[in-house]
């Protein structure tokens, strides 16, 4: 079977042995396409549109020439083996030949994400790599594993989000051949391969389109990272099918079963229909259509009717926030607004939701919120990275893996997590020499506030090698009893999740869960389920017993050691969780 998604733009190479080139160059005068044995001239069609075919075949290398000053890769590459700067190369999509034809992806309620950094995830740091790990993902009892962006960065080491090239994956991690590959093999382990996608912003080194599309770009919003994206003025349509169409690349052309959108709060959209809502639209209307496709949102703005319509869920960061300052006891930052009753908004999460709201969402499914006690931003957006096992005692962090591993949100973990890896996830980076060392400085101003001067200079250089090496799993301390019982803990927790939970999830809606506090740190909740029967979670969120807590009724289904059914006494950091 193979795979090809057809584009508008970029180089498509041809049946016949040809190649045809197409870039969106609006502000050119003249596009010159240069190969390896010389210059051939573009021909300018209308709204600034350059095409040319010609003899070229997969594995050409190849640059556009803009005015006769500025050669550059192009913005549709599919391979970028000489990064950023470098040429770009043909690639034949037809020329994998793939061997998962019967796969049809999950449904959503079956989802248990891991999100994972390829570069770090193992000692090879690539799609290879990966793939050599497959084995043991599959039988912790996840279903899908979400990879950070992918799209060509500059260097060799970033978290993805600093991408300047959407279509080409990461030539540090291994060519396209080797993502096919990966995802093919993880779809033969009944695991389903999501990618985190950026369509907010571009990095900040190799993006090159605002010499010769700056209609790219807008100064009408303002982001975080530099120029806002242009989705709603003059010459946004070509824009908006760029982003599109690399969507739908990464699902059709790589057999990708799920998105996760980063940062959707950024993008500033005032068009009649929001770019959000096409792009799920021409999903559905595609991929979606023939197989289980899903697409999940990142958004600080809570916009619940994204989640009533084409959208499957969100990363719940109140349900991380209030876990965390549960947990920790930590009040500074965004965490000031979950410090005076953490345990409270947690149950508010697990009955309702979004803790703070507004928009009403209690009436949504829970399986429309995706939680987590990690991930890639919250452990890395601190200073030195660390871990939730590195600032809560192990009991609390197990009470709390206890909780969300089995309650009817979509859990999600990060990498390592599953045995409470010891190393830090920092943020690291490979930029040039003019813009390294303002990154790092910018790194030390930004946790000044929170370090002695002797402490801030501490604070890891995000572009040296050693703090990403610092950032690598190591996969061999697996063999060490605490995490080998931390692995056990999860791969028991996950398999009860699968037979004894999911089978009743199917139909779960929204608006008729409650929760009760009990003292300071116990929570009781229930859920009524799709099948009539009730799930429901006692728990005590603290230190100290909690003493004739109120017993839901029902069968016993899991407890942490040391509780037993109906005692008149919960001990500190425990769970218990029942069905009737």
């Amino acid at each position: 079977m193979r795979r090809r998604h057809r584009m508008p733009l970029g180089a498509e190479a041809l049946e016949n042995g040809e190649t045809r080139f197409t870039l969106w160059a609006p502000a050119a005068e003249t596009v010159d396409l240069i190969l390896e044995d010389g210059a051939r001239t573009m021909r300018r069609e209308e709204h600034g549109t350059f095409t040319l075919t010609t003899e070229a075949g997969a594995g050409t290398r190849y640059r556009f020439l803009i005015d006769g000053v500025q050669e550059v890769p192009d913005p549709a590459s599919r391979y970028q083996p000489e990064d950023v700067h470098g040429p770009s190369r043909v690639v034949d999509p037809g020329s994998f030949v793939w061997e998962d034809g019967h796969w049809k992806g999950r449904p959503w309620e079956e989802v248990v994400l891991y999100e994972l950094h390829v570069g770090s995830f193992t000692p090879e740091g690539t799609f290879a790599g990966v793939k050599g790990r497959l084995d043991h993902l599959a039988e912790l009892g996840v279903t899908a594993i979400e990879l950070m962006p992918l799209s060509e960065f500059p260097g060799r080491r970033n978290w993805g989000y600093d991408g300047v090239l959407p279509f080409a994956p990461e030539s540090a991690y291994g060519s396209p051949e080797d993502l096919k590959d990966l995802v093919q093999s993880a779809h033969k382990e009944g695991l389903m391969v999501f990618l985190d996608v950026v369509y907010n912003h571009f990095g900040p080194e190799g993006n090159y389109l605002s010499l010769y599309a700056p209609q790219f770009f807008t100064d009408r919003y303002d982001t975080p990272w530099g120029a806002a994206i242009n989705f709603d003025g003059e010459g946004s349509e070509h824009v908006r099918e760029y982003f599109i169409h690399n969507a739908l690349y990464w699902l059709e052309e790589y057999n990708i079963d799920g998105l996760r959108l980063d940062a959707v709060h950024a993008i500033n959209d005032a068009s009649e229909r929001h770019f959000l809502v096409e792009l799920a639209g021409r999903v559905r209307e595609g991929q979606g259509s023939e197989r289980h496709v899903h697409l999940v949102l990142e958004n600080e703005t809570k916009d619940v009717h994204y989640l009533r319509g084409p959208y499957d869920a969100q990363w719940n960061d109140d349900f991380h926030h209030a876990l965390h300052v549960t947990l920790t006891g930590e009040d500074a930052g965004y965490y000031a607004d979950y410090a005076e009753a953490p345990v409270r908004h947690l149950g508010r999460c697990l009955v309702e939701g979004f803790a703070y709201q507004d928009e009403p969402s209690a009436d949504l499914s829970p399986s429309a919120f995706v939680s987590f006690i990690q991930n890639h931003d919250q452990v890395g957006n601190r200073a030195f990275g660390e871990r939730i096992g590195r600032l809560a005692p192990p009991e609390a962090v197990r009470a709390v893996a206890e909780i969300y591993l089995l309650a009817p949100q979509i859990p999600m973990l990060f990498m390592g997590e599953e045995w409470n890896a010891g190393s830090p996830f920092p943020f690291f980076c490979d930029f040039g020499r003019d813009l390294a060392p303002l990154v790092a400085r910018g790194r030390r101003e930004e946790f000044a506030e929170f370090f002695e001067r002797e402490d801030g200079a501490r604070i890891p250089d995000p572009g040296t090698e050693e703090t990403f090496r610092r950032a690598v799993l190591d996969w061999g301390s697996l063999e060490e009893p605490e995490h080998a019982g931390r692995l056990k803990l999860y791969g028991g927790l996950l398999a009860l999740r699968r037979e004894k939970i999911l089978p009743r999830l199917g139909g779960l809606a929204g608006g008729e869960a409650g929760y009760r506090i009990m003292g300071e740190r116990g929570l009781s909740v229930r859920w009524p389920l799709g099948d009539g029967s009730t799930l429901a979670l006692l728990a005590n969120l603290g230190p100290e017993p909690l003493g004739d807590p109120e017993w839901p009724q029902g069968e016993l289904l899991y407890a942490s050691e040391g509780v037993h059914a109906h005692g008149r006494e919960l001990p500190g950091w425990s769970v218990a969780w029942l069905t009737g």
